[in-house]
């Protein structure tokens, strides 16, 4: 993979693209659905890792569970997020879910370890306006996020809340990458749905905080197109 290529392109947008807030800061979604049982992966997750760097951009690596029969459970895999990019498949009339994958604001979906198309949806969905405004501050163990629009949301719009650990070493045992360490750069340990928003009124919202970094997002029903998200380390 050339590392040059993907700085370089993202580079031409990256200063007007990163919208940098009181204590949190917004830019496009790229979702990696990865597992460490998949021998195509790590070059996805090292691209996701150079993403992760680059401002205007929050990355997030889902770790599936349905490559774990063949040897190596994988030890960030969970159903739900299997679920999830099998929600998006359905959503997009898709009839089969694949890794490594990326979803970049829960539109473009391309294979994840090629660098070219994923820098050019980042780019695109950089480009596009956002009529959303969310921030997010930490106060008594307890996280608030507060949320402007400029128009009424999508019936089902939903405000979501991930944690997630910065960067983790793995050492794979079993499997297609039997003998190998990994790095893996923000792994969702946890995503739930706090609830609905119409975009009548403004967000307001509070959440237990457990510390560590987190990810807001506001999302279309299906799983549809991400229309904000916001990061808080």
């Amino acid at each position: 993979m050339n590392t040059h290529i993907v700085c370089g392109a993202m580079g031409l947008w990256m200063a007007a693209s990163t919208v940098a807030l009181a204590e949190s800061q917004q830019g496009v979604l790229v979702e990696l659905y990865t597992s460490q049982g998949c021998s195509s992966c790590p070059p996805a997750d090292d691209l996701l890792g150079q993403l992760v760097e680059m401002p205007g951009v929050i990355g997030l690596a889902l770790h599936v569970d349905y490559w774990d029969y063949i040897g190596w459970k994988d030890t960030f895999g969970q159903a739900k997020f299997s679920a999830r990019q099998r929600g998006y498949a359905q959503a997009a009339g898709d009839k089969m879910i694949y890794t490594p994958q990326m979803i970049v604001d829960g539109g473009a979906r391309m294979v994840g370890n090629d660098p070219h198309p994923v820098v050019k949806a980042i780019k695109s969905a950089a480009a596009v306006p956002k009529t959303i405004s969310l921030t997010l501050s930490r106060a008594a163990g307890q996280l608030h996020i507060a949320g402007k629009t400029q128009q009424p949301l999508p019936a089902g719009t939903t405000v979501q809340l991930v944690h997630y650990l910065d960067n983790k070493n793995v050492e794979i045992e079993r499997g297609e990458n039997a003998g190998r360490t990994i790095e893996y750069h923000n792994v969702v340990t946890s995503w739930q749905t706090l609830g609905e928003w119409s975009g009548l009124q403004p967000l307001q919202m509070v959440a237990e905080d457990g510390g560590g970094p987190v990810v807001v997002l506001v999302q279309a029903a299906g799983p549809r197109a991400v229309l904000a998200a916001a990061r808080l380390k």
